[in-house]
């Protein structure tokens, strides 16, 4: 399953559900996401995980962000690198869900300063990236990042990272 933004005009409910909340809703600049099919597992259930979502495409974050606090997870985000990292300081969080492709500090750089400068060891960190290539995934981990993610998320990949490892 996958999340699309459609025009205002061409938006059809999507009866997503997680946890009892509808998950469609309108953003600041005229977006919205549309779900095509439950998304019941992204999460819910589970244990309750501090995440930050830091993305610079704000309707993207504030879209992810409401679907995993339907879900029942405690959720910040921010749209540029030192705001992910004064977020992350403050909030400790366990997942950061983390766009590579950002203006001024790109999501490799606030990696390696999430690892090296707050001690974010044993925070999960999850690349977002449109790149898929070999290359990509070399350099996310070479950054410190747990996972790498090709855009758009799949609701399934998403409930999949979220759970506790053991």
């Amino acid at each position: 399953m996958r999340w699309t933004r459609t025009r205002p005009s061409s938006f059809h409910p999507a009866g997503a559900i997680c946890n009892g909340g509808a998950v469609a809703n309108r953003f600041t600049r005229g977006t919205r996401l549309a779900i095509s099919e439950p998304v019941t597992s992204v999460g819910a259930g589970g244990p309750r995980r501090r995440i930050l979502i830091v993305d610079d495409d704000v309707d993207a974050a504030e879209a992810l962000g409401e679907l995993l606090r339907d879900c029942g997870h405690d959720v910040a985000t921010a749209h540029d690198g030192p705001q992910a990292l004064n977020r992350a300081r403050l909030r400790r969080p366990d997942v950061v869900l983390l766009d590579i492709t950002m203006p001024e500090m790109d999501g490799y750089e606030v990696a390696k300063r999430m690892r090296d400068e707050l001690g974010l060891c044993d925070t999960l960190l999850v690349a977002l990236s449109g790149y898929a290539e070999d290359r990509h995934r070399r350099l996310a981990r070479e950054a410190g990042f747990d996972q790498h993610v090709t855009k758009p998320v799949d609701t399934t990949t998403l409930a999949e990272l979220l759970k506790p490892q053991a």
